[in-house]
């Protein structure tokens, strides 16, 4: 059985380095992992998706729609723009920051209202967290990925000490004990 996970952002988001310590922590409990390349603009303020999937055997990085068991944003609308990626009884980790695309900067457009909402009327099961706040909380708003990944190991089996060791051969030591704080604040918010 292969499991799908999708992390999908804005450009600047850390995408890259959750992405990196999920396919080094599903490496390190043995599954086949396959971790795609980041598609989108990854400069700062484009529309960003990674694919990750592990399993016994994985023969492509690809999710198709429909294939998401997990679909983890960093961006309100984003979570909103790839839910199609979603399975019928998949979930969605959202943080509920919104970041304004272009459309909406040059005011041609303005940005949904109530996504999170929207996206439960529909029958999607949204895990809704202030992502941005915890991370300041924690010492940096750059740290959102972790508290994301935090939020994110709440759903698995894998044990905190794996994620921990993942965290740490992932980050910079410079970095190190704020990330940590981070996933904390993200795994323990209720």
């Amino acid at each position: 059985m292969v499991h799908n996970i999708m992390i999908v952002g804005v450009g600047g988001q850390g995408s890259l380095l959750a992405s990196k310590l999920l396919g080094h922590l599903l490496l390190q409990e043995g599954y086949d992992v396959k971790v795609s390349e980041v598609h989108g603009m990854s400069q700062r303020g484009g529309s960003v998706v990674t694919y990750v999937r592990f399993g016994d055997h994985v023969y492509s990085p690809v999710i198709d729609k429909g294939e998401a068991d997990v679909i983890v944003s960093f961006e309100t609308l984003e979570a909103a723009r790839w839910i199609g990626y979603l399975k019928k009884d998949g979930k969605v980790i959202v943080s509920t920051q919104e970041i304004d695309p272009m459309p909406v900067i040059t005011g041609a457009m303005s940005y949904p209202e109530h996504l999170v909402d929207k996206m439960r009327a529909a029958g999607v099961t949204v895990d809704a967290v202030d992502a941005l706040t915890l991370a300041e909380k924690a010492g940096s708003a750059k740290a959102a990925n972790l508290v994301l990944m935090g939020r994110l190991s709440r759903y698995s089996d894998f044990p905190e000490s794996a994620w921990q060791e993942a965290i740490e051969a992932c980050v910079p030591k410079k970095y190190l004990e704020l990330n940590r704080v981070a996933f904390a604040e993200g795994r323990a918010e209720q």
